[in-house]
């Protein structure tokens, strides 16, 4: 918060400011959140992912990041990306993070953990919803889907703001294929193409996707998005395809975002 503003009552301290984590497979990171501006509220923690990074270790991790911000970290629910399909708090699936984690009450464990309560959700949803709210795709209306394109494609698709969690649009078939085994900018590096041919790809990928969902807009995210320059423009769709603005911050305010707005989160006081 700005040091120009009068102080906030803590009713409203709590309504405006947040906390997230983005759990991944090499890193954790998190920051305190002003979900008022979209923007760290501090400077982020980033700890590298335990090996093996088994529930157990990473929920050690987790309050160790939450911790060391102290008063920083409010006191409302905690946000938390995790790189699986969330069901109802529970993880489905485990990518780049220890199988164990299948069937896991993430959820649970980490409320436990932190004594606090704690909302947990797919990593591409919470960055799409940080895109929606605050960054590409802030006051479109319609149906947004944001595409991450890293190690493998996450997908958050958006009606008029509102999130539908799980879609896993990296998973469909294609020619025959797993759509991110071909498509993913991982796919890029191993098989050393070029943007050009790269972008061939992605026109499949993302021709396929508009014809199933008629998207108002797509937006692209991924480390890869800092260089949309030299594949975007290389695109033919009736849809229109911009790069993501929030890049990395995207899956910790995104969280905040999420965990502020769950049934557990503070409400203002009745009038």
């Amino acid at each position: 918060m700005s040091t120009d503003q009068p102080p906030l009552t803590a009713e409203i301290s709590a309504l405006t400011g947040g906390f997230g984590i983005d759990i991944g497979g090499s890193g954790i990171k998190g920051a305190p959140v002003d979900l008022t501006e979209g923007r760290f509220a501090a400077e982020r923690l980033r700890i590298p992912t335990p090996q093996p990074s088994t529930p157990g270790a990473v929920a050690d991790v987790v309050a160790e990041i939450v911790e060391s911000f102290g008063e920083a970290a409010g006191t409302g629910p905690v946000g938390v990306t995790f790189p699986a399909v969330i069901q109802h708090g529970v993880a489905r699936t485990a990518a780049n993070v220890d199988k164990t984690w299948i069937d896991t009450d993430v959820d649970t464990l980490f409320t436990a953990r932190l004594n606090r309560s704690v909302h947990v959700v797919n990593d591409a949803d919470a960055a799409g919803v940080a895109e929606a709210r605050f960054g590409a795709a802030r006051d479109t209306k319609g149906l947004v889907v944001v595409v991450t394109l890293g190690t493998g494609i996450g997908s958050a698709v958006l009606l008029d703001g509102k999130l539908m969690p799980n879609t896993e649009l990296g998973h469909l078939e294609i020619d025959g294929h797993d759509a991110e085994s071909r498509a993913a900018d991982s796919a890029r590096e191993r098989e050393d193409l070029s943007w050009e041919k790269w972008a061939h790809r992605l026109q499949n990928y993302f021709s396929t996707v508009e014809n199933l969902f008629w998207p108002d807009l797509f937006v692209v995210g991924g480390g890869v998005s800092k260089k949309s320059s030299k594949f975007l423009p290389l695109l033919d769709l009736r849809t229109p395809i911009v790069p993501a603005q929030l890049l990395n911050d995207a899956g910790i305010i995104g969280a905040a975002v999420l965990a502020a707005e769950s049934p557990d989160a503070p409400r203002p006081p009745a009038h």
